[in-house]
């Protein structure tokens, strides 16, 4: 046992935040198979518990088989306490059940949250924690307030109730689960204002991060903001802007079923249109939103708004020779070089997950394929309806791709690889490039 303790300690945080997620999806798995988890008569196979399971720890969205026509009401809720487990971190779960027990957090706890929440320093970490947990707690409970008064007209008020507390965990930590049934997700509500937007409030907050929540919470005026805040919301607005205008002028769809498509693209995975019916074009905008995704620190994948921008004020710089930067503030050049890697990486990820799917399934149209690994990797959970017809080793992929999403392949990458520093440097020569 002591040896076993002395492991855990020698860990790096980020590494025992990976084998900390790893843990609660097969956990998760091995309860979503229990005979109490599954309808009569339905078939739930052990590569389905664990695509299952680990959609809902990395709040992804994607299913292999229907959750409300597969699962009794104690395996959805081992799903959403999944979704709540995998939205908030392993980590700040379980300093939220120190907290509870009255026990204090040790140095260890508050470097956990520090790596898993992406904070500077351990200054408030415990108020950090309680802080989080409190306005996870508020935004979900407003949305079961919501949620309720329009389930309510369709179901019973006690299946009314449940509906609504599982659309809630699902949205607000930005995973398209539902227990609709039928694989209709929110198609049958695609009209319905109130729902909608609830919806789309409760996606953007939660995409948003939770650093930023406190950050407004705390200036209340754009000017006094953090230069990481200013970011954030102004990305996020374009995006969604942007989204739905192109979403509109290349579907057929309300204005409001494009702009909450574009706000579900950005790491939700909720759909009031069947996806597959879209034209490529369409399919294209939600791709472009997915892998860019949602912010720093929250319940969202993608490669972040951050990286995004960082990666446009570089392209912008080049052209006017100007520093990269915003707000009157420079962005440093270990930031621009993070940004970059991070891009690189996920285009990798996506471009090899690709691939491999294409070989496994050859039947498949390739831009459905690339949909399909982009929404896992960006933790996003739309389909264009192929995630059931896939074969288990196509699934198995999709797993580890979800997994990648939501830990990040630049964060996987350098705590499973050593990098001792270099005590010399070459002579530099140039490259010619373009």
């Amino acid at each position: 046992m002591e040896r076993i303790t002395d492991f855990f300690r020698r860990q790096p945080p980020g590494r025992l935040i990976t084998l900390g997620f790893a843990a609660v999806i097969l956990v998760g798995a091995m309860l979503l198979l229990l005979p109490v988890s599954v309808k009569e008569g339905a078939v739930v196979t052990p590569v389905d518990a664990l695509f299952t399971s680990t959609s809902a720890v990395c709040v992804t969205g994607l299913i292999a088989i229907d959750t409300a026509d597969h699962f009794t009401v104690f395996g959805q809720a081992v799903v959403a306490g999944l979704i709540q487990i995998g939205g908030l971190g392993v980590t700040s779960v379980g300093v939220g059940l120190v907290l509870a027990t009255g026990r204090r957090v040790g140095i260890r706890g508050r470097m956990l949250v520090k790596e898993a929440l992406n904070v500077d320093s351990f200054k408030g970490m415990v108020k950090l924690v309680k802080a989080v947990l409190l306005m996870t707690l508020c935004f979900e409970g407003a949305g079961v307030v919501l949620s309720f008064l329009v389930f309510s007209k369709d179901y019973s008020p006690l299946h009314a109730l449940w509906i609504s507390i599982f659309h809630s965990i699902a949205a607000f930590n930005n995973s398209g689960f539902d227990i609709l049934g039928g694989l209709r997700n929110l198609i049958p509500y695609r009209d319905n204002i109130l729902l909608n937007l609830t919806t789309c409030g409760l996606i953007i907050f939660g995409g948003i991060g939770f650093l930023v929540m406190l950050d407004v919470g705390r200036c209340r005026r754009f000017k006094t903001l953090t230069l990481h805040s200013k970011v954030v919301i102004s990305t996020t607005l374009v995006l969604l802007i942007v989204g739905t205008l192109l979403l509109k002028a290349t579907e057929d769809m309300t204005w409001l079923g494009a702009f909450f498509h574009s706000v579900s693209a950005r790491t939700a995975g909720f759909s009031t249109y069947p996806i597959g019916d879209l034209t490529n074009a369409g399919l294209f905008v939600l791709i472009i939103l997915m892998f860019i995704g949602a912010s720093p620190g929250s319940t969202g994948g993608g490669i972040k708004t951050t990286t995004f921008f960082t990666l446009m004020q570089e392209v912008r710089s080049v052209f006017s020779k100007n520093y990269p930067g915003a707000f009157k503030r420079n962005i440093p050049k270990s930031i621009m070089d993070k940004a970059f890697i991070i891009t690189l990486l996920s285009m990798l990820v996506v471009c090899i997950g690709t691939f491999i799917l294409c070989v496994s399934e050859p039947e498949t149209e390739f831009i459905r394929l690339l949909f399909e690994v982009v929404s896992a990797f960006g933790t996003v959970g739309l389909s264009t309806g192929i995630t059931p017809d896939l074969s288990d080793f196509s699934k198995l992929v999709i797993i580890l791709i979800m997994f990648i999403g939501r830990l990040g392949a630049f964060t996987l990458l350098s705590i499973w690889i050593e990098r001792p520093e270099s005590g010399f440097r070459y002579t530099e020569e140039s490259v010619t490039i373009g």
